[in-house]
């Protein structure tokens, strides 16, 4: 890394100048070896990829650290992913540069930049971003800004798109009120700005000591964390990014629509409320726009820590520890 922070256009962000990836018959891989710790993720060497016609290879720059990742390391993801065995490596997001095409392909060439998502829950774990080059669908790619720091860039991919589908399935019309939960962090503080940028009204719950970051964002109120949620409002909407399930649905009002980030059980019982429980879709064309925005600076992001690919494990005790304000990240 040099330079240390920087911030642009409202953006904060690392600059980082990642090294070329080496044309060798073996890349790095950050694997998890069994469930459990942090401890259990290893890096070892992998033979390097080829990409099949159709794919690309792109060498990763940086990678998203999510609270996927942890449940998909202890474990815990099993739930919905019983046949999930190690080794397999985490990561949806990434963000690098195109290195390999194996035929000529209309969107993308070798050196271009890009970030991107990989859709891990559909492909059952096959394909993780913790390593140093991965193949993937150009589909699940959009361009990045060549000037768009890729420790920042990798911020973006699972946890706009989904703010922006999280907002899009409510359906909200201008001027409705929307309270959103964890407003400090990526996924709500997408929400917050997206829903601001709509037109709605937000009611935004920030974390003890984040509230100028988040009434940044555009909410036009800030609620501290200890809120009791059912007393606030009635609202129109909820997206409850924590989630807290039930307390946070119980601010909206009877014909109004709640979406969680997890699945909490039935958490409107008895009421005329609609709860959505969606997973984050690739969406090329959005995750385009999404990136351009926070490229330009009207969409914020931070990065709270960049760790070595190797610091893997480091990396899932400081996401586990909490109290950070912005996003961990990987970089190879």
């Amino acid at each position: 890394m040099r330079g240390g922070a920087r911030s642009r256009r409202g953006r904060e962000t690392l600059i980082y100048d990642p090294p070329a990836l080496p044309e060798t018959a073996e890349i790095r891989v950050c694997e998890v070896t069994q469930f459990g710790e942090p401890d259990v993720l290893q890096v070892r060497p992998r033979p390097r990829p080829r990409p099949p016609a159709g794919e690309l290879l792109v060498t990763v720059e940086a990678a998203n650290v999510n609270p996927s990742d942890l449940a998909a390391r202890s474990g815990a993801i099993r739930r919905r992913l019983p046949d999930l065995r190690p080794p397999f490596a985490p990561g949806w997001d990434l963000a690098g540069t195109v290195s390999e095409v194996p035929e000529e392909h209309g969107e993308f060439a070798v050196g271009d930049p890009v970030v991107g998502m990989i859709p891990w829950m559909h492909l059952g774990g096959r394909v993780g971003a913790y390593a140093e080059a991965v193949v993937v669908d150009p589909a699940w790619l959009a361009p990045r800004p060549p000037d768009f720091d890729a420790l920042a860039a990798c911020t973006i991919p699972l946890n706009a798109l989904t703010a922006r589908q999280a907002l899009d399935l409510l359906g909200a019309e201008l001027g409705a009120s929307v309270l959103i939960t964890g407003a400090s962090g990526a996924v709500g503080g997408f929400a917050t700005q997206l829903a601001a940028r709509d037109g709605l009204r937000v009611l935004a719950v920030a974390s003890d000591g984040d509230e100028d970051w988040v009434a940044g964002l555009g909410a036009a109120e800030v609620l501290p964390r200890d809120t009791v949620l059912p007393s606030v409002g009635p609202v129109d909407f909820v997206i409850d990014a924590v989630p807290l399930g039930e307390q946070a649905v119980a601010a909206v009002r009877d014909g109004g629509a709640a979406v969680l980030t997890r699945r909490l059980g039935d958490v409107a019982e008895g009421r005329d409320v609609r709860v959505e429980t969606p997973l984050v879709q690739s969406d090329q064309a959005m995750l385009a726009e999404l990136t351009r925005r926070a490229a330009d600076g009207e969409l914020r992001t931070r990065v709270a820590e960049a760790v070595e690919l190797a610091q893997a494990a480091e990396a899932h005790r400081l996401v586990e520890r909490g109290g950070l304000r912005g996003k961990v990240v990987l970089r190879t």
